[in-house]
């Protein structure tokens, strides 16, 4: 199903019939993904990952593994007990999205009510919301670098301040922001091609420029920068280096079933994970090591991101071809992670008069009002308001995968996901699940401090770990195993878990 709406009239709506459809649950954009329009196959779940994996974020971080201490083999090590991590999560979250056809605030609805759901829903939006004015920042900081390089006259229009940027920066922050929602305008399935279409771009990209800089470096690599950790220091940075890229990939685990739910099948979902996320993040992390131990090889500097590389290419063109590559991924991963997202949210909160598209134009409207390069540019606002809101995600999807996989057996009533019957399988009390609403807060309130109190740093990398692992406990712990009935396809069945 294309995702928005004058595409949405070409698949019906498997749901649309039914008279105990509620309209302010459903729409067609929230409705169950039908079988023709499932067009995410393997290679578009890989592409999808080519380009989240290798934006400029991702690799400062993996940078940030090497000036901590860390080594060639214990950066690969660190990143492939992340990927790995992130793999598994990833694939619960994709096959839950992929039976049940329907978006992230729909799948909400499961655990914590058809109204309570607004609850995580909304914490993923904020986040979203956040970091797609921040990314789109930096995404015109590129296009700035790269407009100067071809016009240095250019130059004059990048003095002075209107509100944070100059005038060169608006023009360059505008035009990124409405390319943007040229792509979202199309709704999915442009999204999908437009990752297609990035992902080998950025990894031919990378590629080359890692050769490029082993070879500048005569081909020698410093292999680490400093006295190599020994021990139980060394175990303890390169866990905790694999629990950080977990923690990064916990907005994307969350909600990955909004484009898993147009999958066409388990396998898809399980090859394109595989090859997306294990086997390109090592391909990732090969690279950084490359790229950071190369230019450390020959003046000594460790780079903050593969942009300093860029900027100091000699050839003007090249540059060009390097900023308008990290351009694509950029403009690739904020659609994917920081656009979706908010895009089904807000659509959720009021599907009668909110459409996927206005949706969209909503949340990129308030990402531009937040003026993001002043929350980029504030440590606290970073650290405290985005980290502490960040630490949520862990208990919500440790709720939400215990409720599905462990209470329910993957078993549920997808029509009774749009309706508001008291007597519904998701109604809960008032449309709130209580019990949800209770195992996320203690579980919320750990992993906030233990993400950021100074005293518990030496945990702190495994805060969502511990959050989803204490979410997950206390919802089996206090939830209702009594044996119910849920119809399910025309048929009743007996599932284990029903919380009311």
């Amino acid at each position: 199903m294309q995702l928005h709406s004058p595409a949405t009239a070409r698949y019906p709506d498997a749901t649309a019939d039914l008279p105990c459809l509620s309209p302010r649950l459903h729409n067609a954009d929230l409705a169950p993904t039908p079988v023709e329009g499932r067009r995410w196959g393997a290679y578009s779940i890989f592409a999808l990952w080519t380009n989240d994996v290798h934006n400029i974020a991702n690799y400062s971080f993996a940078i940030g593994l090497y000036a901590l201490g860390l080594g060639g083999w214990q950066i690969l090590l660190s990143l492939l007990i992340g990927a790995t991590l992130v793999y598994l999560c990833m694939n619960l979250s994709g096959y839950m999205g992929q039976k049940t056809g329907v978006p992230f605030p729909v799948v909400s609805r499961i655990s914590f009510g058809i109204h309570g759901a607004q609850l995580p829903a909304l914490i993923r939006a904020v986040i979203a919301i956040a970091w797609f004015g921040i990314q789109t920042y930096l995404a015109s900081v590129v296009l700035r670098v790269l407009l100067t390089a071809v016009a240095p006259a250019l130059s004059v229009y990048d003095q002075g301040l209107v509100l944070g940027l100059s005038h060169l920066g608006w023009a360059c922050f505008v035009s990124i922001w409405l390319v943007q929602l040229v792509i979202l305008a199309y709704g999915m399935e442009m999204v999908r091609r437009f990752e297609a279409f990035a992902g080998p771009i950025i990894l031919l990209t990378v590629t080359c420029l890692a050769v490029w800089m082993v070879f500048k470096a005569d081909g020698h690599i410093a292999w680490s920068i400093r006295e190599p950790l020994q021990g139980a220091k060394m175990w303890r940075n390169i866990f905790a280096g694999g629990a950080l890229w977990l923690a990064i990939y916990g907005t994307l685990i969350l909600n990955f079933c909004d484009f898993a739910r147009c999958a066409p099948s388990r396998r898809s979902i399980r090859l394109g994970n595989f090859w997306g996320l294990p086997v390109n993040i090592l391909v990732f992390a090969s690279i950084t090591v490359l790229l950071c131990g190369a230019q450390f090889s020959i003046n000594g500097h460790i780079i903050q991101s593969p942009t300093e590389i860029i900027q100091a290419i000699p050839n003007t063109f090249l540059l060009v071809l390097g900023c308008l590559a990290f351009l694509i991924v950029t403009v690739a991963v904020n659609i994917m992670a920081n656009f979706v997202a908010p895009a089904f949210v807000l659509s959720n909160l009021a599907p009668r008069l909110l459409t996927f598209r206005r949706a969209g134009m909503i949340s990129a409207t308030l990402a531009v009002l937040i003026l993001p390069w002043n929350l980029y540019n504030s440590p606290v606002v970073i650290v405290y308001f985005l980290a502490g809101l960040g630490a949520l995600l862990g208990p919500l999807y440790g709720i939400i995968m215990a409720d599905y996989w462990l209470l329910r057996a993957s078993r549920v009533n997808v029509p009774q996901l749009y309706s508001e019957d008291p007597t519904g399988a998701y109604h809960y009390h008032r449309g709130v699940n209580p019990r949800a609403v209770l195992a996320f807060i203690p579980a919320a309130v750990i992993a906030i401090v233990l993400a950021l109190i100074p005293a518990f740093e030496t945990v702190s990398a495994f805060s969502w770990l511990f959050g989803a692992a204490i979410g997950a406990a206390v919802y089996l712990l206090i939830s209702d195993r009594r044996q119910v009935f849920v119809e399910v396809s025309g048929e009743a069945i007996a599932v284990q878990g029903s919380n009311h």
